[in-house]
């Protein structure tokens, strides 16, 4: 059963996509799933990430034949923060998801996270028993490792595709490039609470990863360092009293 005050909260989920055709078909079955259970009202938006491949009609073919889709396309391939900083701007909803359309993860966890977004303002998963190769978990734990080291965020699986955010919060998200991999440290940034809980993993359905070992490292361990220099100049402050007098009607005192 959800929290308090779930009445008032409304869902966007996010679904960044670069060249995932042969995924998306059983991803919309999939993301149905979810949908016919969902206990708050949502929404899909398909962020088209400038692919190449047939992706994009896929994508218009799946808005126009079912109700509650809707989709964006980039001017070219900008990469995962600009696609989740879009997918962001274009919601209007209370709180925001995000999914990749691989398949790795199930939408239907979002009902797990879902039970604890009314007390805290962003709720992640963390992959367990991942179904990945060595090498991918291998370097996914030392940049994962390598992040909370030297940022001491608290957070175990900042890489996993499974989040929900207060909408407030996350359009206040300082963005830049490999923003994506520190969403959870820039939610706490702003003093939002942060829950993690165990999701499903799979392996991936079809296509391939975008990623590779140098840039499953070398990105992560450069935007470490970046999130440093960013949060060690974070401007955050608070009222502490407030006047606010009437306006001056008609130029007279």
């Amino acid at each position: 059963m959800l929290h308090r005050n779930t009445e008032q909260i409304t869902l966007t989920v996010l679904v960044p996509v670069f060249n995932e055709e042969g995924c998306l078909q059983r991803f919309r079955e999939a993301m149905d799933a979810f949908l016919v259970q969902a206990p708050v009202p949502t929404q899909v938006l398909f962020i088209n990430d400038g692919s190449t491949d047939s992706s994009l009609a896929l994508i218009r073919q799946i808005c126009q034949g079912s109700a509650g889709y809707s989709y964006i396309s980039l001017d070219r391939n900008h990469g995962l923060s600009t696609a989740i900083k879009a997918g962001i701007d274009h919601s209007q909803t209370t709180h925001i998801g995000y999914i990749d359309s691989d398949l790795q993860t199930s939408p239907l966890d979002f009902l797990l996270l879902l039970e604890h977004v009314p007390d805290h303002e962003m709720v992640i998963g963390i992959r367990a028993k991942r179904k990945d190769t060595f090498i991918k978990k291998i370097s996914s734990r030392i940049a994962n490792g390598f992040r909370r080291y030297m940022i001491n965020d608290g957070i175990v699986d900042t890489g996993c595709p499974l989040k929900i955010m207060d909408a407030a919060f996350a359009k206040r998200v300082p963005f830049f490039d490999g923003m994506h991999r520190f969403l959870p440290a820039l939610i706490q940034l702003q003093g939002g609470k942060v829950k993690q809980l165990p999701v499903q993993h799979f392996e991936r359905f079809a296509g391939y990863s975008k990623y590779h070992l140098f840039n499953r490292l070398w990105g992560p361990l450069n935007d470490t360092f970046a999130f440093r220099w960013m949060r060690k100049r974070y401007i955050k402050y608070g009222i502490a009293e407030e006047f606010e007098n009437q306006p001056v009607a008609n130029g007279h005192l």
